[in-house]
């Protein structure tokens, strides 16, 4: 027995091996997760107006040992980067105020500091711009509409409104195959134009989700549901024979028309995810989603569960922005069991709490204790002094 165990130590001296022993299954493997900020164009610091301010961006990601950086370029229709497809004010504003394209100069920057840049893309929300270059093209038929006909932003009080909170916005209706043609262009000229991003960030890749929201369309008359664009009623009537808008008379009408509207966001993000992946395989694809997977399943029709189960995206940044220690304890807990094929972050709001720090440590402390693949922070404007210093 004594020769037995000398040629194992033997053994394990020669190989540097070291035999694994019943204690080391529980000895936890702490692995870095990501961290992340997301970087506005509504940004009162304005980083992108000057050298400086990309600079001092970098310095500031530096110290919180944020290695990710989520920087909005193409929001409410409007291109914040070198486009020729839509209207780019804002960017050669940028370009005016600093004498040189501070994307260029940040991504540069960024690479040298091992900063992975993501192009934060807004899909299908085009906030309150009505002149956006998409619908001085197509028209507001490509917009969705509410089963009563209605634009997701009001133009008008209505009666209605009184028992239900809209998102103020208007909405660009997926199932429109004008708008997935679009939306195609923007994201190949963005990877083109810009080859030094690490990936794509989309954004507002869902259906307007009102408060109070409804679990699917069965539900119509106690709330509002989306979908109604003119071109998406027409190919599901094309397709199945039913007309919406006249009536949906069972429970598998309902669910057909459901899975309809639910299709045609997870086929857009599969052919922007696709046509990514084909240009530049080095690129990841991300989406900040809702984090309530039955809210974003039953009433966005933001499947993203799917998602990363069929490995459409490589990630997704749960919006889990409250005040709610134990909510968002429980939110995180359960949309961790649906990573899939991927990944999951968590986004934090970080400005609900820049007035009560302990809440914001305590917070990043909890969600860090669950484990998951990367914690982002909404947004630049609100990490102060204090929270780098927490954070580094």
């Amino acid at each position: 027995m004594k020769i037995k165990i000398l040629l194992v130590f033997l053994f394990c001296c020669v190989f540097n091996f070291r035999p694994v022993l019943a204690q080391d299954s529980q000895v936890p493997v702490e692995q870095p997760a990501a961290r992340g900020i997301w970087v506005s164009v509504f940004s009162a610091k304005k980083l992108l107006y000057s050298e400086q301010g990309v600079r001092s961006l970098i310095a500031q990601c530096n110290k919180a040992k944020i290695n990710e950086i989520y920087l909005q370029i193409f929001q409410s229709g409007n291109a914040y980067y070198d486009s020729r497809i839509c209207d780019k004010t804002k960017y050669d504003q940028m370009v005016a105020s600093a004498g040189l394209d501070t994307l260029d100069l940040l991504l540069r920057e960024a690479g040298q500091h091992k900063i992975k840049v993501f192009a934060w893309v807004n899909i299908l929300g085009l906030g309150k711009n009505q002149k956006a270059d998409i619908l001085n093209k197509y028209g507001s038929a490509i917009l969705t509409r509410d089963q009563h006909q209605r634009l997701s932003k009001p133009s008008a009080s209505s009666e209605l409104d009184k028992y239900y909170l809209r998102e103020d916005m208007i909405f660009l209706e997926p199932g429109d195959p004008k708008v997935e043609a679009y939306m195609l262009t923007i994201i190949n000229e963005i990877i083109n134009r810009y080859p030094l991003f690490s990936g794509i960030h989309l954004d507002y890749v869902r259906y307007p989700s009102p408060i109070p929201f409804v679990p699917g369309s069965r539900f119509n008359k106690f709330g509002l549901v989306y979908g109604y664009g003119p071109v998406n009623i027409e190919r599901f009537r094309d397709k199945t024979g039913i007309n919406v808008l006249d009536a949906l008379n069972n429970e598998d009408e309902y669910l057909a028309w459901d899975n309809w509207k639910r299709q045609q966001v997870t086929d857009l993000v599969h052919k922007i995810s696709s046509l990514i992946k084909v240009k530049s395989p080095g690129l990841v694809v991300s989406c900040a989603v809702i984090p309530v997977v039955e809210r974003a399943y039953t009433n966005a029709y933001q499947d993203w569960s799917a998602w990363l189960e069929e490995g459409i995206i490589d990630y997704v940044v749960l919006m889990s922005y409250t005040k709610d220690n134990q909510f968002i304890k429980e939110t995180v807990k359960s949309a961790l069991g649906h990573r899939g094929k991927g990944k999951i972050y968590v986004g934090l709001g970080a400005y609900l709490m820049k007035d009560n720090l302990d809440l914001f440590f305590n917070q990043f402390r909890l969600i860090t204790d669950l484990a998951p693949d990367g914690i982002v922070l909404y947004s630049i404007d609100d990490l102060t002094d204090q929270i780098i210093g927490y954070l580094n």
